[in-house]
């Protein structure tokens, strides 16, 4: 099956690398317009067709001031993120993580709804295997993406009236400058390649067609699903 979105409007919020750029490419290679929002690098320019705002999403009013750069919106997809592994039992660190992780989430969602509910859009979160289990090194990636699932699921739920469909993916471990100090590490590449069935990373790319296919008309009746794309290593 082969998606196509030619003229739809598309955000991606930490789309200026990693897994959100991937996603972004994704979109525009099927036909889409496609606004990408993060920090730098890649930012503050048109990049690869891709139209770029730079942004924090720490800063409380970054939503509110994105909103009225989009004439129109059909699709969100919320990608932002960061993690701090074993710093994050600093309760301050763990406020940082949540805050970006999944508060700004809620406050991008909040000021995209009124344009989402005249195209009668969809949104596709970005979780995490950490939403169905524990990282003793992350607790608040691991709490943020928790969070992000139920997000997912109740802002489904509330927005379902309006025709606003709601999802989220799940990656499994993805080859990206998040995991780029794992990757390193031959013994804790190891041990992920081991558990996980298909044997490999996963690439940015192989979360295009899963994000697509949730936002696709063929997907008219799936909301507040939260999809592992994880290589099998949920079933292990």
């Amino acid at each position: 099956m082969t998606f196509s979105f030619k003229d739809q409007q598309v955000l991606v919020t930490g789309g200026t690398s990693g897994i959100g750029l991937g996603i972004a490419q994704g979109f525009r290679h099927a036909g889409a317009q496609v606004t990408v929002v993060g920090l730098p690098p890649r930012a503050a320019s048109d990049v690869d067709g891709l139209r770029c705002i730079e942004l924090d999403l720490r800063d409380k009013q970054a939503p509110q001031q994105l909103a009225p750069q989009l004439s129109s919106l059909n699709i969100l997809v919320q990608a932002a993120g960061m993690i701090r592994r074993a710093d994050e039992h600093n309760p301050d660190v763990f406020e940082q993580v949540i805050d970006l992780n999944l508060n700004a989430a809620m406050r991008v969602a909040h000021a995209m709804h009124p344009l989402l509910a005249a195209s009668r859009g969809a949104v596709v979160n970005v979780a995490s295997m950490l939403s169905f289990f524990g990282g003793g090194l992350a607790p608040a990636y691991s709490a943020s993406k928790g969070g992000m699932a139920q997000l997912t699921k109740s802002l489904a739920i509330a927005w379902a009236n309006e025709g606003i469909r709601v999802n989220a993916i799940a990656p499994g471990w993805i080859a990206t400058p998040l995991t780029q100090v794992l990757q390193d590490d031959p013994a804790r590449s190891q041990a992920i390649l081991n558990r996980t069935p298909m044997g490999r990373w996963g690439k940015p790319e192989d979360l295009v067609g899963p994000v697509m296919f949730l936002c696709s008309p063929q997907a008219a009746f799936v909301t507040g699903v939260v999809l592992p794309v994880d290589g099998g290593y949920l079933i292990t």
